[in-house]
């Protein structure tokens, strides 16, 4: 099994649309007002959002992308106006992390963890 793609909700889909590219995303399909896809400029995974009449509930999604220099692409960022909530920190589970959400308030992680993002030193052992 293989994730293909997470979907989150968005009240302007047009508003989202310019959000996600601002993190480097490339949008793919665009269906106004009701859909948008992209693909991630790494990997092969995809990203979209769909029109929904009210924003998610607290705490609502959280999506997590890996970048390869955060400090960085947060700094970049910045630079383009974007506002973070939380600075990149070094995270007790390894990761680093800096947050950040979307014009619907999804809170959008972007992180680093290498080898850690899926063998921590408790990664459970396979039977």
């Amino acid at each position: 099994m293989n994730l293909n793609q997470v979907t989150v909700p968005s009240t302007d889909v047009r508003r989202s649309i310019d959000f996600y590219r601002s993190l480097g995303l490339v949008l793919i399909v665009e269906d106004l007002p009701s859909y948008a896809r992209f693909e991630c400029p790494e990997g092969d995974a995809t990203f979209s959002v769909h029109q929904t009449n009210q924003p998610p509930g607290s705490p609502g999604v959280v999506v997590y992308f890996e970048c390869e220099d955060l400090d960085s692409t947060v700094a970049r960022l910045k630079e383009r106006g974007l506002r973070f909530e939380s600075e990149s920190q070094d995270q007790p589970w390894l990761w680093r992390e800096a947050i950040l959400k979307d014009p619907d308030g999804n809170v959008i992680c972007l992180f680093r963890a290498g080898e850690n993002r899926k063998n921590p030193p408790w990664r459970l052992k396979r039977n």
